[in-house]
């Protein structure tokens, strides 16, 4: 700039001279140049020379002076400005360089000052020092950023400040960590060094830390619970519950103090939590419930699910909602409990119907539990009469329904009905072997197998059978389980009048399960009739009472008729009287259990006549069937009809049924040519013989009514006479 000024000022010569010097120094430039050479030649310069050359530097010189003074008058404000300006900022860096320097230092300071003897001596003390050295690492990042972004330090220099700051935090987060880690940092202290790490920007190191931190603590406190084979399971389970919850309770408190609701920490802290649990159900039930299920200790096994549940519900305030997880660890071992204890009532009950005499008595006051409340199954079972075996089964249903608070939690309801009913139809299948048919039959009933049964010799034995399994179907067992829904619990404990009103509130499955069992008892109900009516109908030698000849040979005899209903129906009036009487002390206030017993009784032998195909074949195919014949047939029917009617054994199946037999014997009699009808007598004539055979069966002779000759049905044969049931079987 200043070479410019001067040409404009001196002009030509100036470039002139310029030209010359730049063509004089060309020389010096050549790669052949010989400085000895050229000093030779120059040293032989004349004194003319000499001169020349000195006049040309003095004005050379000359000329820069006078440039020079130009240039500083035409910029001497500039110049003035420029230097005052590096001036300043001289002193500016001078004081950033001071400022950084002193800020290192307190850095390092502080960064070397935070150690462990200083978190574990006072918490205060160690928060105030841990928040002085984040708040300076904090300051150092703010200062080390401004200076990048206003290029106020070199490169190297900045560089080195990053560094020693990221030194200093990695080594106050190395330590904040030891400290968490260490079993002695409790409650404030570790919140304080998880706080500060996640301040240090490490908070998924932080978090996992804290939850290790409580982890860490109640594994050492554990180390004093000691389970041992002889100690009691819900005292081990109590101890442990407190431990392991109480540690993530802590932990899922903490964790939301410190790190708020962020998805991830969450995540991480449910995820420990359920392992948590699922190592707590592994101890419990290696130490607690394994004995208990395999033994079918189910009220044993129930408890220490019931406590661990009581402590795992806590966590539900705190968002944990960890029964579901806990629930299905311990449905397993539950479950194992509840077959095996099933199976020792099975099993019970199956030893003592080897031996059941089957006699019914009350409840002996000997099988009380002791030391627990009567339930109100035990209560009612005091009022009715069960053999030995029923009674036991009773007992150790009602003590079984005790504890079902776990069943119901777990859903295990239909479980542990579909369960009972196994062994209830188990036990059902053991009074059907307890039959003397069923036991010359060899029957084999599923879960029965071979076990041996104590048989029913007589009719009182037998009618006994199902007073077991009716009181048992119809009253205890349903009742036992209304225990499995809790609003009812609470109405069976609160008031027994309410018991008609919950049983119309029961629910849907255990209405399904109770006509379950009565289906059950319905099959002893046919064996128990099955074999009474083939005691009717066949004899010891297998030949039949109740055959065709009976009545087509009537009319080959042509002495005089005494009217009177066949053997084997007055056997079965006889039967059923006899049965009623005994069914009458058995089953006081279940009466019409009774009616119903003796109705299927009497529509067994009716049914197995009307689907007798040899019968009906030897009536419609051999010998033609004669008036007498179908009188004593018609009979028959009418006095089964009677004291069905009078004792209230006439069910639809039954008239239904009588209706079809009358009507088939009626179309045989019409086979043959002749009117039916015009050789049956009135109504009330058989009305008077069944009624005069019923009371005299009955051990109550009735005088005859001197208007009517019973032995003479034809003096009183009228077409227009036939009876409302004769008419509606033959229509």
């Amino acid at each position: 700039m200043a070479s410019a000024k001067m040409a404009r000022s001196r002009g030509t010569p100036v470039k002139e001279n310029g030209v010359k010097l730049e063509e004089g120094l060309n020389v010096f430039k050549s790669d052949k140049f010989d400085s000895q050479s050229y000093v030779q030649s120059r040293c032989s310069l004349n004194e003319k020379d000499i001169r020349q050359l000195c006049s040309y530097l003095l004005d050379l010189k000359r000329a820069s002076a006078e440039e020079m003074r130009r240039s500083v008058y035409a910029n001497y404000s500039a110049f003035i400005r420029t230097s005052k300006e590096i001036s300043d900022l001289e002193g500016e860096l001078s004081s950033i360089r001071n400022l950084l320097s002193t800020q290192a230092a307190l850095i390092h300071g502080l960064a070397e000052g935070v150690n462990i003897d200083s978190l574990s001596k006072s918490v205060p003390e160690a928060e105030r020092r841990v928040d002085e050295a984040l708040d300076a690492l904090d300051e150092g990042e703010r200062v080390a950023a401004e200076a990048k972004q206003l290029k106020m330090l070199d490169q190297a220099l900045l560089m080195s400040l990053q560094t020693s700051i990221v030194e200093r935090r990695q080594r106050l987060a190395d330590q904040l960590a030891e400290a968490a880690c260490q079993p002695s940092t409790r409650g404030g202290e570790l919140r304080a060094a998880i706080s500060a790490l996640k301040r240090l920007g490490d908070g998924p190191r932080a978090h996992s830390l804290l939850l290790n931190a409580h982890f860490q603590r109640y594994q050492y406190n554990m180390q004093s619970l000691r389970p041992s084979s002889t100690s009691y399971g819900g005292a081990y389970t109590a101890a442990l519950s407190q431990l392991v919850f109480s540690a993530i309770a802590q932990a899922a408190s903490d964790s939301s103090a410190i790190f708020g609701k962020e998805p991830n920490y969450t995540s991480e802290l449910v995820m420990w939590a359920i392992n948590q649990t699922e190592a707590f159900a592994s101890l419990t039930k290696r130490h607690a419930l394994a004995s208990s299920a395999a033994a079918g200790g189910l009220r044993a096994a129930a408890e220490c699910v019931q406590i661990a549940l009581g402590h795992c519900s806590l966590l539900e305030a705190r968002g944990l909602a960890l029964c579901p997880v806990l629930l299905k660890l311990f449905r397993p071992s539950v479950e194992q409990a509840l077959d095996a204890n099933l199976k020792r009532i099975e099993e019970s009950t199956a030893a003592l119907a080897a031996a059941d005499d089957w006699v019914l008595t009350y409840a002996p006051t000997a099988t009380r539990q002791p030391g627990r409340p009567s339930s109100l199954g035990n209560m009612t079972a005091f009022q009715h009469k069960l053999t030995s075996s029923a009674h036991r089964f009773n007992f150790m249903v009602q003590d079984f329904f005790e504890d079902v608070g776990p069943l119901l939690s777990m859903q295990l309801g239909g479980q542990t009905l579909e369960g009972l009913f196994q062994v209830f139809n188990s036990y059902v299948n053991m009074l059907i072997k307890a039959l003397p048919g069923s036991m010359e039959e060899e029957a084999n009933f599923e879960g029965s197998g071979n076990k041996i049964v104590s048989v029913a010799e007589n009719e009182a034995q037998q009618i006994a059978l199902l007073a077991n399994a009716s009181l048992l179907a119809e009253e205890l067992l349903p009742r036992a389980a209304m225990k499995l829904s809790p609003l009812n619990q609470v109405a069976y404990r609160d008031d027994l009048r309410r018991r008609s009103s919950d049983r119309q509130n029961r629910h849907p499955e255990q209405r399904e399960w109770k006509r379950r069992l009565v289906s059950s008892v319905d099959r002893l109900k046919d064996s128990f009739c099955r074999q009474h009516a083939l005691d009717l109908i066949f004899t010891e030698d297998g030949d039949s009472h109740l055959t065709a000849d009976m009545y087509i040979n009537m009319d080959a005899n042509v002495e005089e008729v005494d009217w009177f209903p066949s053997l084997i129906f007055q056997e079965l009036f006889v039967k059923l009287n006899r049965m009623a009487s005994i069914a009458a002390e058995m089953f006081v206030g279940r009466e019409r259990f009774a009616t119903l017993l003796l109705m299927r009784l009497t529509e067994t032998v009716i049914l197995w006549l009307s689907e007798d195909q040899s019968f009906w074949d030897d009536i419609e195919d051999g010998p033609p069937l004669g008036p007498l014949g179908l009188q004593q047939f018609y009979l028959d029917m009418k006095f089964v009809i009677l004291f069905a009617s009078q004792s209230r054994y006439l069910s639809r199946n039954l008239n239904r049924a009588i209706n079809e037999i009358i009507s088939k014997a009626m179309a045989a009699f019409s086979a043959t040519g002749m009117d039916p009808n015009s050789v049956l007598p009135e109504d009330e004539w058989f009305n008077e013989v069944c009624q005069d055979a019923i009371e005299r069966l009955s051990g109550k002779p009735k005088a005859v009514n001197g208007d009517r000759d019973l032995s003479s049905p034809t003096a009183s044969v009228s077409a227009q006479s036939i009876s409302s049931v004769r008419s509606h079987g033959s229509s």
